[in-house]
């Protein structure tokens, strides 16, 4: 290990071996943050002696744990790797050891969103209730803010009464959102199911009313590590503060000018002022950039120095030197897509391969006339977006396959009961479901008591049921591959996307093949279906990849943490990168750590481009100030802007920013905060209207939110 740290510079040095108390580590991208965790935790193992089993370290992505237990495995050459996982990943450990604590079975279900949207039509098809009167993409952001506005003992006391008890309140619920409420927590007391937000609370409940499980935890965890401190939202805030407070020993890191996700909850202050919340904290800069050129740099530090909420600091290059970062303004969105091509064209004759060039946007809607254009020029391309690996309905069948086997659960039941065909179609499932409602027990259990019902006689339930039972009693002596992969071929599944002749779904197939092999291979001990399955619930689109040979198109916001050789960023005009929806300074601010991310993604040449013209709802297209943030001199502009359009983009911005410090004078709350009304009491402000001066609140003590004038008497928590 010794020779290891010869291989760190001097604050990423210092940062591996400052083992005790609160330390934060800012760190400018591309500064080898992953490579200084890796070899802390092989520092604490090797060096001080601490058990792997006593370290936390949390990622905000499954890929990014796993590739940090890979290569802390090749540094200790230790299998144990204590607990290196997300937030949630951790909540499933800490809640199979502990869910007993909330009357939950430890081998509960870890529910991702076609679960939900399963439950829910369950949901509507007994209250008969119409997507006309909420769609499921409504319904579960209401059960959301009721999980989120309502008392952690609420609802997981909802959940401890018993079936009936929850059913009851279900069935004499009158007002939509309650029916759908009251119906979604029965199906998940009846199968046992969390979903994303109940894992973290669930765990602070438990902390909160079991004060052994809290301390065991607490003394567990000796050292703990936190990535990407930057994006942690209030409720993974409050667990980090209760996990460590026994041992006091706490080492975030992160980089306030990669904060991009305030609207999902995250919060700059919580890295901003961790040294005023924490004693004695030791603060480490980690500025040297392995990443990309001194010229793409030179151009994203002049870009971010613009901001005001910030940690000042410049990232040091250590790359040789490259090209200028490059500006092509075009007369219309057509000619733009058309030096775009040509340009990637020319890169690929250069020795470049496809997936060395990546063409990055603020929103998708940007990438059309590009797509168009690659398509002309029969440039191959593949969108890094649109629907996640995990959400394809071959992955879900397959994997409800597993589940099936593990735990024989409702939901799983009705994805693959018919799938490949088996006769088992709505009206045998009517019958199955109204046998349950008078006897009880699951679906399967349904269709094992009922195999002798003359409905079933021309039906394959017989082989489903024996299909299940075999695995089911087997799988636990196999390896989760090779379970998979017999699964898939005794079941019919793969034979029948054979005959389809869908080789896309197959390649699919293979490649949920070679992660689950992925995960044997970095998981050790912990390797157990249920383990998989959890993990497999809890992947969100971040941690999906592609090996196709093809130039990537994504958003900005998909980008981050990823890097590539070329970038380019397109449409950068104004009211679309930054967006017309920035309604505040801040947002104005978050906008530009948007652009930022974006800049620092390129490792060798970097690309702008922007378009002249008019777009319905957005009127005509100026540049954006993102351009004209950067000092001139440090671009390579293609051809110069005319003037007018210098003078009236220079207005047009001045407008923009008095209209936005306007409004910020107004509203000196933002969404998110927290607020105590003098008669409402404790709420959140889920909404503001800038036009209208109206807060959207959503208060403890009301069932629905409400709209506030900006004058009504709110104050700051």
């Amino acid at each position: 290990m010794s020779k290891g740290l010869e291989d760190l510079n001097e604050e990423q040095r210092e940062a591996v071996t400052s083992t005790e108390g609160f330390i934060r580590i800012i760190a400018g991208a591309g500064s080898g943050k992953t490579r200084a965790l890796t070899y802390r935790f092989a520092y604490l193992v090797n060096e001080v002696g601490v058990l792997p089993s006593n370290i936390l370290c949390v990622t905000f992505t499954n890929k990014a744990s796993n590739e940090m237990r890979s290569r802390i495995r090749k540094l200790t050459g230790d299998n144990d790797t204590g607990y290196i996982s997300t937030f949630h990943g951790f909540c499933v450990s800490i809640l199979q050891e502990d869910s007993n604590a909330v009357s939950y079975p430890k081998s509960f279900l870890v529910l991702d969103i076609s679960d939900i949207d399963t439950m829910l039509s369950l949901v509507y098809e007994e209250r008969g209730l119409t997507l006309q009167q909420m769609t499921y993409a409504k319904a579960r952001d209401m059960i959301e803010i009721q999980k989120l506005f309502k008392k952690p003992e609420y609802y997981v006391d909802l959940i401890s009464m018993s079936l009936e008890q929850i059913h009851q309140k279900f069935l004499e619920a009158t007002e939509v959102e309650d029916i759908i409420f009251y119906g979604y927590l029965y199906q998940e007391k009846k199968c046992f199911g969390l979903d994303y937000n109940d894992l973290l609370k669930f765990v602070l409940y438990i902390f909160q009313k079991n004060p052994e499980i809290k301390q065991k935890w607490q003394e567990r965890l000796e050292y703990i590590m936190v990535d990407e401190f930057q994006d942690i939202d209030f409720i993974q805030y409050e667990l980090v503060k209760v996990l460590c407070d026994f041992h006091k020993n706490l080492f975030v890191v992160g980089d306030p000018d990669q904060t991009i996700y305030t609207w999902r909850g995250a919060d700059i202050r919580y890295l901003l002022n961790f040294d005023s919340n924490f004693p004695n904290v030791k603060t480490i800069m980690m500025m040297k950039n392995y990443r990309s050129t001194p010229e793409i740099l030179s151009v994203a530090n002049s870009l971010i120095s613009k901001n005001k909420k910030r940690i000042e600091k410049n990232l040091i290059a250590t790359c040789p030197s490259g090209p200028k970062v490059d500006f092509f303004h075009a007369k219309s969105a057509e000619d733009e897509a058309v030096f775009i091509a040509d340009k990637v064209t020319e890169l690929l004759n250069k020795g470049y391969s496809a997936s060395d060039i990546v063409v990055l946007y603020r929103a998708h809607y940007i990438s059309r006339t590009i797509e168009e254009t690659f398509q002309k020029k029969q440039i191959t391309y593949t969108l890094f977006s649109g629907q996640p690996f995990f959400d394809r309905k071959e992955i879900k069948d397959s994997l409800s396959y597993l589940r099936m086997i593990a735990y024989k659960d409702d939901l799983s039941f009705l994805k693959i009961v018919n799938s490949p065909k088996r006769n088992i179609g709505e009206r045998r499932i009517a019958f199955l479901k109204e046998y349950q409602e008078k006897n009880g027990g699951s679906l399967y259990d349904a269709l094992k008591k009922s195999l002798e019902d003359e409905l079933f006689s021309n039906t394959k339930a017989r082989s489903f049921i024996s299909l299940v039972e075999e695995y089911s009693s087997s799988y636990s002596n196999m390896q989760i591959s090779e379970v998979f992969s017999a699964l898939m071929n005794d079941s019919g599944y793969e034979r029948e996307l054979r005959t389809e002749g869908s080789q896309e779904r197959l390649d699919n197939l293979a490649e949920l093949k070679q992660s689950i092999y992925e995960y044997e291979t970095s998981c050790g001990e912990e390797c157990t279906l249920e383990n998989y399955l959890a993990h497999a619930a809890l992947y969100t689109n971040a941690d999906a990849g592609t090996s196709k040979d093809a130039i990537r198109f994504m958003t900005i916001h998909t980008a981050k943490g990823l890097e590539f050789p070329v970038v380019f960023i397109a449409g950068m005009n104004e009211n679309m990168f930054p967006s017309k929806k920035v309604d505040s300074l801040d947002g104005m601010e978050e906008e530009r750590r948007l652009a930022f991310v974006a800049y620092t993604r390129a490792q060798k040449e970097l690309y702008f481009t922007e378009a002249e013209g008019t777009v319905q709802g957005f009127g005509y297209r100026y540049p954006s100030r993102f351009i004209f943030d950067v000092d001139k001199e440090l671009l390579n502009y293609e051809v110069e802007l005319p003037e007018h359009l210098v003078r009236k983009s220079a207005l047009e911005i001045k407008h923009s920013q008095d209209k936005l410090e306007k409004l910020s004078e107004l509203s000196e709350l933002s969404t998110g905060d927290m607020v105590l009304h003098n008669i409402l009491g404790k709420g959140q402000i889920l909404e503001i209207d800038l036009t209208k001066h109206v807060y959207t609140v959503k208060f403890e003590n009301v069932s629905t939110p409400r709209k506030m004038s900006f004058k009504a008497p709110l104050k700051k928590i």
